[in-house]
């Protein structure tokens, strides 16, 4: 029972830990901003900041907690881009204007994404290893060809869609085109800020942390740890890793929401929704630590704000960029630096004790 309590403690104090963190680095960040001591680059970094964060916390539901290789997470980020965009655009053609279109935008980018999740992870997730991570890569790389085709336009007789060009739409003198082929979405209304990317991350690590210390992450966990024994005691692999898999998508589509209402053109090139974009959210993921929630996002805000501060330097930044990146995950992986962690734990613990001690004396 003891055990227990200790084990319940220690997840208390990680989650609040992990909560305090975003907390205090929102209020430092806006106590500057109140002073004028932000510069406009650090400006113009804070949202990504959050849809990063929230990419990489997603993605480490499927790659840390549930144990499975998916590179297609920024195909359901463009899902939820697009998807919201294509609201967000059209109410503005209407005259309707307001935040809680947001709101309404935020759900629809996380429902499509979230069935995308389900119709993709029954046949994928069936897979295991380098065969996930080759189908989920081909699901991003389709979905951004497909939008790169698409011209998608809305009249008095409703929505009108073409793979050809503009003029094959046939819309009315009324009418109007959401999505221009490969030129994408303009004119999205600016909706997303540093307060709503905030408000956003806190709700996904509750759902992610929640969803960890509950059975369900136990059962994905385990299935994760050794698939055989815990099917032999009646856990359903399909079942939960699909669980994990569909969260992760929709989640991936919040941030897609929030990256789309951030720009006043939206258009699926390669590095926006890409094959680079997958991998560079999975580096976020392997250098804060696999299952990692708060190291995920301390991953992701120091790896894009890394490449801006180098930007002075011009053709050697990314080469410092993946050197720095090879350093760290080699430091990190070092046995003698595991050992050096743990033993720091250790001695903060052994310090916390004497603390909690010498104040009951007092």
């Amino acid at each position: 029972m003891d055990l227990l309590k200790k084990r319940q403690l220690k997840k208390f104090r990680y989650n609040l830990s992990t909560y305090l963190m975003i907390i205090i680095a929102y209020a430092i960040i806006m106590l500057l901003s109140f002073q004028g001591k932000i510069s406009s680059l650090l400006n113009g970094l804070l949202v990504p900041f959050c849809t990063y964060s929230i990419l990489a916390v997603s993605l480490n539901l499927v790659v840390g907690i549930s144990g499975e290789l998916s590179l297609g997470h920024a195909g359901f980020m463009c899902i939820g881009a697009f998807s919201s965009a294509i609201f967000t655009r059209y109410m503005k053609f209407l005259g309707v204007e307001g935040l809680y279109l947001f709101v309404i935008a935020i759900i629809i980018g996380a429902v499509s994404a979230a069935v995308f999740g389900l119709l993709i992870g029954i046949p994928v997730l069936r897979l295991k290893g380098d065969y996930l991570a080759i189908v989920t890569l081909a699901f991003g790389e389709i979905i951004k060809n497909i939008v790169n085709a698409i011209y998608l336009g809305f009249d008095e007789h409703g929505a009108h869609i073409s793979l050809k060009n503009a003029m094959d739409l046939g819309l009315s003198d009324k009418g109007f085109i959401v999505i221009k082929g490969a030129q994408g979405i303009t004119g999205t209304p600016h909706y997303s800020s540093f307060t709503a990317g905030v408000i956003l991350l806190l709700i996904v690590v509750t759902i992610i942390l929640n969803l960890i210390n509950s059975r369900t992450g136990r059962n994905i966990k385990a299935l994760r740890d050794n698939r055989i024994a815990a099917e032999s005691v009646g856990i359903s692999a399909m079942k939960y890793k699909l669980i994990a898999f569909i969260i992760a998508s929709s989640m991936a589509g919040v941030a897609g929401v929030l990256y789309a209402h951030n720009l006043t053109t939206l258009t699926a090139l390669p590095k926006n929704f890409g094959y680079n974009m997958s991998i560079t959210i999975l580096v976020f993921v392997v250098l804060g630590g696999m299952g990692k929630i708060r190291g995920s996002i301390i991953a992701a805000v120091i790896l894009t704000l890394l490449p801006e501060m180098l930007r002075s330097l011009q053709d050697y930044r990314m080469l410092i960029y993946s050197i720095v990146l090879i350093c760290v995950m080699i430091f990190t992986s070092a046995p003698s630096m595991k050992q050096y962690i743990e033993v720091a734990k250790s001695k903060l613990k052994h310090i916390r004790k004497s603390f909690s001690k010498s104040k009951e004396g007092i």
